[in-house]
């Protein structure tokens, strides 16, 4: 059939009802009974039924839909709402009452002292009267807040009940502690006509009840994820969970996992909301506890809370009884706020001088009360200055037990807090160090203002010991030229102690060693120069590193890094010149001296939460490990110092120090990828100067010498020894980089700069005297040159190796004077007993023809030619690596010089190349 074709529009559809959850749900049972009651009315069956249940849980919607039960069971009704702000209203909630039963009224008098006369009888009478005439139900919600005169009359009207149709319904808050004097009690009797009586306690919903609400508001399928979160988040409270869904219906949210965040929102905010409207009707004695409350937080007591908000007319205990009552607060002796967003609405809501003023009050009384520390402080945190030496001891050790807990952040609220009392200049200088401290692992930069203004604060001589380890994290880490002269300028004061000022001297000259100086010296204080024999230990330190640097008397150097070490001068050498004096006896070879020192000032570090100091310590550590060819262990120690102290917590001068040593550690591992990336971290800035800066040159320098990039690797390699040798450093311990630019110039045997470059290596080394030193050198013609490598660990208990043992005998038996010092060690080294014989290399310029002997054969260098002899025998890769003391890799390299030098493509054809037959394998 067509469809007929009409010009009228379709009717309008009728508007859709905003979305709405049922109002009572999971209460059936509880309606059944209330159904129950009504109906036995009838039969002259008089009840008592109280619902109970926390705010939220429907206690007023079921009242209503008693109500509306009794109205269709034909039973009258007469309902009151009762009121914190009725609670002194003489015979408030009666009046309410009286009016349902007699429009005309029974004249109560309402105001105090109006009519002291008991009107119980009267109510008593009246209202029984209209329950023989029509069964009756009184209705009272929050019945805990009905003034004691109608609470008193309702008593008294549940005791006459017995044969009268007359039920009373009341409902009190689950969070109220109800008092003995609160229960309604019917009188007991014999004669059949007793009282009926229930409590009716209103749980949360529970899953299901969740799942009908929000299935009803949202009209969809709820996620069952969805479903229990909600649960928790709202605690199974109808009134928020409607507030919930209500908010998701209005943004179009759907009930499904992806959703959560938003849920975890919403009921934040319903609770917040429910928490503003109820302060909007609060009193303002019950608001002053409440107030209260939110300020001693949970450790605050009855009587502490009563001293603070001093509630006139309304008990401390009561107070608290009818908040608990609001929901707000928990009950019990240490009231608490359910939702802890609830106490940040109520102070939020006064002004920030009536609020500092309430938290110095709360933590004056609180001190009195002798609360814990932690308490004290939390109230400290909001108060205004209270100019008490007891505060700033309380933030301070409070402080000193966050930061021991790893709690930087909390220790530096409290610290910036202690700040603003008043106090010795002394403790300040002490207090902003630790301040330094505290927000060094999050703001490095806001670390040294704060020592910097640690280091400018006037003070007396008790203010030294405190300036000095101000100074010791400023140079530890690394900001030296900024530290410099604050430091300068500290010694030259006169007030000063001969310790302290010893101490100050020896990191300003350490931090002059460090970095080249960026002032003028007018700007700064003269400062007197590092004594030849110092007597302070701290000074001692620097010395022996200025010692070591230099390269020159190895013996002088190990007394003074002892001396500044020793036992006796832990309490006067800063951390940071210990760990200079460690980094000396490493460069001496007296591994296990340095350790056991690093050792020390780590645990030392650790326990004063110096991390700067920790963190250069294990850097140091790292630095003795690469030395003695062990790159686990170094790079266990760096990842350890950068955990402690991450890239972005060091000065750029140290930060290339970093770099430098991974990237070591990787090429004495034989990875040269990691190696390069590593090297790519690098970054030119205000640390080019340093010591850091050459270690980063000597790092990349390797890194291309090894990848065959020679040219710049030599570029390199030479900057770095340019600026070693403008900052006198001249010892081949630190950084091996003249053999290291012999090897990137190239293979030619007549290179004469080369040879300069190694043979003053050798002599440098042999000077120094320090045995892995020695070894390293000699062993650095045709090596690789890492620090540390070749050979094994060292182990300074262990005899010295063959390369030693013939280094000081030649040395023994050369002339004292003159360059033929060390040309005899410089043209022969005898063969190892256990390897092949190396070939003759010439070392210097100078050297005639004749002296240097015969060029290697096919141009290879003697390590070239030790690997290829060795391949020729057939031995594996890593077997000629374990036998000449190297990484595989450094094999690798050597043989592929090897067959290009020679032309050839691979092992079968080295024998020929080298005119040897290859001996027959078993």
């Amino acid at each position: 059939m067509t469809p007929q074709v009409t010009d009228e529009r379709p009717p309008r559809r009728p508007p859709v009802d905003p979305p709405t959850a049922p109002p009572l749900v999971e209460r059936d049972a509880e309606q059944r009974l209330l159904t129950d009651l009504l109906t036995s009315l009838h039969a002259g069956r008089p009840a008592l039924a109280e619902v109970h249940g926390t705010p939220g849980t429907g206690r007023s919607a079921l009242l209503e839909r008693a109500a509306e039960l009794a109205c269709d069971a034909g039973v009258r009704v007469a309902a009151a709402q009762a009121s914190w702000e009725e609670t002194r209203l003489r015979y408030g909630v009666a009046a309410q009452l009286t009016t349902a039963i007699d429009p005309t009224g029974i004249a109560l008098p309402l105001a105090p002292g109006q009519d002291d006369a008991d009107h119980t009888a009267a109510l008593c009478h009246a209202f029984l009267t209209a329950a023989r005439t029509h069964p009756l139900m009184i209705v009272v919600d929050d019945v805990h807040w009905a003034d004691p005169h109608s609470l008193r009359w309702l008593r008294a009207l549940a005791r006459r009940l017995p044969g009268t149709p007359l039920m009373l319904l009341t409902a009190r808050s689950g969070a109220t502690p109800a008092g003995p004097d609160d229960h309604l009690r019917p009188r007991a009797v014999d004669d059949g006509t007793a009282v009926t009586r229930h409590t009716l306690h209103l749980a949360p919903l529970s899953a299901d009840g969740v799942d009908a609400v929000l299935a009803a508001t949202l009209r969809t399928p709820v996620d069952p994820a969805f479903r229990d979160a909600a649960a928790r988040a709202t605690d199974g409270n109808p009134a928020v969970l409607r507030a919930v869904a209500g908010r998701f219906a209005r943004h179009g949210w759907a009930p499904r996992a992806d959703h959560l965040p938003q849920l975890g929102d919403s009921a934040v905010e319903a609770i917040r909301e429910r928490a503003v409207r109820t302060l909007t009707t609060l009193p303002g004695e019950l608001l002053d506890v409440l107030r209260a409350v939110a300020v001693c937080g949970q450790d605050a007591t009855c009587d502490l809370l009563g001293a603070v908000a001093e509630p006139r007319t309304v008990g401390t205990r009561r107070a608290l009884e009818l908040l608990s009552g609001t929901g707000l607060l928990t009950g019990g002796d240490r009231p608490a706020f359910r939702e802890p967003k609830a106490a940040d609405v109520v102070l939020a809501r006064m002004s920030s001088d009536r609020r500092e003023e309430l938290y110095a009050r709360a933590a004056e009384h609180a001190h009195r009360a002798a609360l814990p520390d932690a308490a004290l402080a939390g109230m400290l945190l909001g108060a205004r200055v209270l100019g008490a030496a007891w505060a700033v001891d309380v933030l301070r050790r409070e402080a000193a037990r966050h930061r021991a807990t790893r709690r930087p952040a909390e220790a530096a609220r409290l610290l910036q807090r202690a700040l603003r009392e008043p106090m010795a200049p002394h403790l300040r200088v002490r207090t902003l160090t630790e301040l330094a401290a505290a927000v060094l692992p999050s703001a490095p930069e806001a670390a040294d203002r704060h020592l910097r203004q640690a280091l400018l604060t006037p003070a007396d001589a008790t203010a030294g010991p405190a300036w000095v380890r101000a100074a010791d994290l400023f140079v530890a880490r690394g900001d030296v030229a900024a530290a410099r002269p604050l430091i300068a300028d500290l010694a030259a004061r006169n007030e000063l102690r001969e310790p302290e000022r010893g101490a100050l001297r020896a990191l300003y000259w350490l931090s002059e060693h460090v970095q080249p100086d960026t002032t003028h010296p007018l700007d700064r204080p003269p400062v007197p120069a590092l004594p030849d024999r110092p007597a302070h230990p701290a000074e001692a330190a620097v010395a022996a590193w200025r010692a070591a640097l230099s390269g020159h008397d190895i013996t002088r150097t190990r007394q003074l890094a002892r001396a500044a070490l020793a036992p006796s001068a832990a309490d006067t050498t800063p951390l940071a010149a210990q760990v200079t004096a460690c980094h000396a006896l490493v460069l001496t070879g007296d591994f296990a001296e340095a350790h056991a020192g690093l050792d020390t000032v780590l645990l030392r570090a650790e326990h004063a939460d110096a991390r700067a100091v920790a963190g250069a310590t294990l850097v140091t550590t790292a630095l003795a490990r690469l030395h003695e060819g062990r790159p686990a262990e170094a790079s266990r120690a760096l990842d350890r110092a950068q955990e402690l102290m991450p890239p972005h917590c060091w000065h750029p001068s140290t930060t290339s120090l970093l770099v430098a040593l991974k990237t070591l550690i990787y090429l004495q591992s034989g990875n040269l990828d990691g190696a390069e990336r590593s090297i790519g971290l690098a970054r030119a800035g205000c640390a080019e100067g340093s010591i850091g800066w050459a270690y980063l040159l000597f790092a990349r320098g390797r890194t291309h010498l090894a990848t065959g990039r020679r040219d710049r690797a030599l570029a390199d390699l030479l900057e770095c020894g340019r600026l070693l040798l403008t900052r006198q450093v001249a010892n081949p311990a630190l950084l091996p980089w003249r053999s290291a630019a012999a090897t990137a110039r190239g293979d030619d045997p007549h290179d004469t700069a080369a040879a300069f470059l190694m043979a003053e290596e050798r002599r440098l080394a042999l000077a120094w005297g320090a045995p892995y030193a020695v070894t390293r050198t000699l062993l650095a013609t045709g090596e690789s040159g890492e620090i540390g490598e070749p050979g094994p660990p060292a182990d300074p208990a262990a005899p010295a190796g063959w390369q030693y043992r013939q280094a000081l005998t030649t040395l023994a038996t050369a002339p004292l004077s003159g360059t033929d010092t060390i040309a005899p060690l410089l043209r022969s080294r005898a063969p190892a007993a256990d390897g092949p014989a190396g070939p003759e290399r010439p070392a210097t310029a100078d050297a005639p023809a004749a002296d240097r002997g015969p060029a290697p054969r096919g141009g290879l260098t003697g390590a070239e030619l030790r690997v290829a002899n060795l391949a020729v025998q057939g031995l594996a890769n890593r077997t000629i690596a374990a036998e000449l003391s190297v990484t595989p890799r450094t094999v690798e390299l050597h043989l592929t010089k090897v067959y290009r030098k020679l032309g050839i493509q691979g092992r079968p054809e080295l024998a020929d190349a080298l005119g040897r037959v290859p001996r027959e394998k078993s």
